[in-house]
């Protein structure tokens, strides 16, 4: 586990936008496992300008989704496809059948996470999945729980969660309940894991996911035991483990 210091968010966005970028360069037809979130948003920024100036193309990229809201169309503005499209897919020239996400409107659980499955299966490995972090040590939508969830399933998610994300309705009583998720098995499987995280909220998170015990209370803990993992995060967000991290990485 390689861990990145950076100063800020910007400087955070500057390093994981570079990291994904060389990806993108050295493999032209890469599978990048996607998130969304407020984390990546300055990431995927600078990953528009690198095509704007010629300097990234991906055209041969294909793209798959961490998760999405389960009860939300793709064209409501609280979707992660809405998101994604709003955020990076509309600027770069990635093709729209190379892109995939959940489909949160499939009401049939077990056919949903059976389809996604099998596009991951196919498409894969991952070479490069990106992820960030919650407050409560989530990855994707994989919610503190007794057990690691291996593929895609449909999570209910924690009031934490909820209310986290209720900044971006208009209420509380508009966040949807329950998400389809990647499993912590299929992240697992990507070639390369990026986490990032920024701010103070995330302190106490990274700090369990670095330091305690891997336990699927805190989903991310679980990435000590891939071999290919670098986390990127700003100075708040390491602050509770910043004596044990060597500066000049």
């Amino acid at each position: 586990m390689r861990i990145i210091v950076t100063k800020d968010y910007e400087e955070m966005s500057r390093k994981a936008a570079n990291i994904i970028a060389a990806q993108v360069v050295m493999k032209p037809n890469s599978v990048l496992g996607l998130a969304t979130g407020s984390s990546p948003i300055g990431a995927y920024k600078l990953l528009v300008e690198g095509y704007k100036k010629g300097d990234l193309d991906f055209s041969e990229i294909t793209s798959i989704n961490l998760d999405e809201y389960v009860g939300l169309p793709a064209y409501h503005n609280q979707s992660y496809a809405y998101f994604m499209n709003e955020n990076l897919f509309s600027h770069v020239n990635i093709k729209q059948e190379n892109v995939f996400l959940p489909n949160g409107m499939e009401a049939d659980e077990t056919k949903e996470c059976a389809r996604y499955d099998e596009i991951i299966r196919t498409l894969g490995p991952i070479d490069l999945q990106l992820l960030g972090l919650g407050e409560n040590g989530h990855i994707g939508f994989n919610e503190p729980d007794s057990f690691f969830a291996d593929g895609t399933h449909k999570v209910e998610l924690t009031e934490s969660t909820i209310n986290a994300n209720s900044r971006l309705f208009n209420s509380i009583d508009e966040v949807p309940r329950y998400a389809y998720s990647m499993g912590v098995g299929s992240i697992f499987r990507a070639k390369h894991i990026l986490l990032i995280a920024s701010g103070q909220k995330k302190a106490e998170a990274l700090r369990n996911t670095v330091l305690g015990l891997i336990t699927p209370e805190v989903p991310a803990s679980a990435l000590k035991l891939h071999d290919n993992v670098t986390i990127v995060a700003d100075e708040a967000a390491l602050s509770l483990i910043s004596a044990l991290i060597n500066k000049d990485e």
